[in-house]
C-alpha cells in the first residue's frame, strides 16, 4: 500500500506493527535470551543520491519517531512493552554499517537516548545504490540480536532503483527464509530536477514506490510508504513504526 501523506505516515507505521502481531509466523526462539515483541532493523540509505537534505530528513525523522507518543503507547500496547532497535546506512555493495546495535525501548527515556546516538553520529557513506545488499546485511543482524521475538522486521528507506550489489529479489527472498517476518519500504519522494542520470535513478519507469513493492518488500502484511520533505517523512515514519510493533 503506498501512502503519501506525512500525517499517514505515523498511522503507516502503527498499522505495520499490529497486522505483524496478527498474522506472524513465530520463527524458533533461541534459549537463554529475553523476548521482546518484536525485533526491527531501521535501515537508512546513504547513497550518493542522497543529499543532505534526504541525509538530515532521515536522521531527525527516526530519532523523532521512536520518541513519539503514538510510537510508546504502541509499544506500552504489546506483552512484553518492549521492542528492540537496529540502525543501519547503507550504499554500495560493501557499504553496509551498524551505527548503533541492538537497543531496547521500553519507555520515552530509552527512546530519547536512542535518537540522540542516532543524531549524534557521523554519516557512514557516499556510494552507490545496492539495496539487496542492504537487505543482506540487515538479515545478518538478527543472528546476533541479545533479544528474541516473533515479530522480526527490516524498515529499508530509499530514494532510487538499485544498481549494484546483490540481487534485490533473491536478497529479500532469502530474508523471508531466514526467518524475518516483514521488510517494508519507505521511499524519499525526488524532484524531476538534475541530470539524466539521476533522474532515471530517482524515478524508475512506473515510480519509486511501485519498485520498491515489486522488488523490495515482501513478508507478513508488507507495505510501501512515500515521503515527501521532512514533515511528510516524519508523519510517514511514526505511523509506519506504529503498524509494525502494535
Amino acid at each position: 500500500m503506498e501512502r503519501r501523506s506525512g500525517l499517514r505516515f505515523a498511522v503507516f507505521l502503527a498499522l505495520l506493527i499490529e497486522a505483524s502481531t496478527s498474522f506472524a509466523q513465530a520463527p524458533p526462539l533461541a534459549s537463554g535470551k529475553p523476548h521482546v515483541d518484536v525485533l526491527l532493523v531501521l535501515a537508512a540509505d546513504v547513497s550518493r543520491s542522497i543529499d543532505e537534505q534526504k541525509f538530515e530528513l532521515q536522521r531527525k525523522g527516526y530519532a523523532a519517531a521512536l520518541a513519539d507518543p503514538r510510537v510508546l503507547e504502541a509499544i506500552a500496547s504489546n506483552p512484553d512493552k518492549t521492542i528492540a532497535v537496529a540502525f543501519m546506512e547503507w550504499a554500495g555493495s560493501e557499504s553496509q554499517k551498524l551505527v548503533i546495535d541492538w537497543t531496547p525501548i521500553r519507555n520515552e527515556a530509552d527512546a530519547k537516548a536512542f535518537a540522540q546516538l542516532v543524531l549524534g553520529a557521523p554519516r557512514s557513506f557516499y556510494d552507490r545504490t545496492a539495496i539487496g545488499s542492504a537487505l543482506d546485511f540487515a538479515t545478518a543482524q538478527f543472528d546476533h540480536a541479545p533479544f528474541v521475538a516473533t515479530r522480526r522486521i527490516i524498515d529499508v528507506s530509499g530514494d532510487g532503483a538499485s544498481n549494484g550489489g546483490t540481487d534485490i529479489k533473491a536478497a529479500r527472498d532469502a530474508a523471508l527464509a531466514h526467518g524475518v517476518t516483514t521488510i517494508n519500504g519507505l521511499v524519499i519522494l525526488s524532484s524531476m530536477d538534475g541530470p539524466r542520470y539521476l533522474v532515471e535513478h530517482t524515478h524508475p519507469p512506473g515510480g519509486l514506490a511501485a519498485y520498491y513493492k515489486t522488488n523490495v518488500i515482501g513478508g507478513v502484511a508488507a507495505f510501501v510508504s512515500s515521503a515527501e520533505g521532512f514533515e511528510s517523512f516524519d508523519r510517514s515514519l511514526i505511523a509506519k513504526i506504529v503498524e509494525e510493533i502494535s
